[in-house]
């Protein structure tokens, strides 16, 4: 069990090489900051057309009338097809940006820590590789990529970790999953972001963060006390 904990601990502990994992939260993150440029350009373009055109084709008299120059069939055309084709543009460079970073979320890494989630009316449960089980808190080494294997046992629950910017449904029948990769160590706050019940707002639960070598430390100890526990009668 010692030999096992030190390899737990070294595995850990060791700083990560140049090749970093993949972190889908600085994606989403990185998406967001684009999807806000991209539209704050346009609305800076659109904003300042409109005044342009309010203070060039303004009244100028109270009884001024205008008069529309009359568009070829050419300039018609073009003033439908060019916007729609510059917008047509910056939509698939948005979806291509999109697209970049679920794939970022898609590409589990190899080297992770492997969780099973099952969810219920109004809990979380927890089992680690080592049979270790917890109940609404998740403790994870820093440094390490998460995976969670989710099911359910009664109804649809989606498990949400804001701060790490991903959100997955757990469903009864059916194994879905969500990886997130925490870097430093802290705790972090997860929800029920579907409807699940009259206590659906309570099913709330942690992820603690914790350096490797106090996760090794907590991995190992809980391993010793479930070894150590009397075996439970058959029901």
């Amino acid at each position: 069990m010692k030999g096992y904990a030190k390899g737990i601990l070294f595995a850990w502990a060791v700083p990560l090489a140049a090749a970093e994992p993949p972190d889908p939260a600085r994606a989403w993150d990185a998406l967001w900051r684009v999807y806000l440029v991209d539209a704050g350009v346009i609305f800076v373009v659109f904003a300042a057309l409109g005044a342009w055109f309010m203070l060039r084709y303004r009244r100028r008299a109270p009884d001024e009338q205008g008069s529309a120059p009359e568009l070829s069939r050419l300039a018609a055309v073009g003033w439908a097809l060019v916007p729609a084709f510059a917008f047509m543009a910056d939509d698939f460079y948005l979806a291509a940006k999109t697209w970049q970073a679920w794939n970022v979320y898609r590409e589990v890494p190899v080297e992770r820590l492997e969780v099973k989630l099952e969810a219920a009316l109004w809990r979380w449960e927890f089992t680690y590789p080592n049979g270790v089980k917890s109940t609404n808190e998740l403790r994870v080494p820093a440094g390490k990529p998460v995976l969670l294997r989710m099911t359910s046992l009664d109804v649809v629950h989606s498990y949400f970790l804001p701060d790490f910017r991903v959100k997955e449904d757990s469903m009864p029948g059916r194994v879905t999953y969500l990886w997130f990769y925490p870097r430093q160590p802290g705790e972090h706050l997860a929800v029920c972001a579907e409807f699940c019940g009259m206590m659906h707002s309570k099913m709330m639960g942690k992820v603690i963060v914790l350096p490797p070598e106090e996760f090794a430390a907590w991995y190992e100890g809980e391993a010793r006390r479930l070894a150590a526990a009397p075996p439970k009668p058959e029901a």
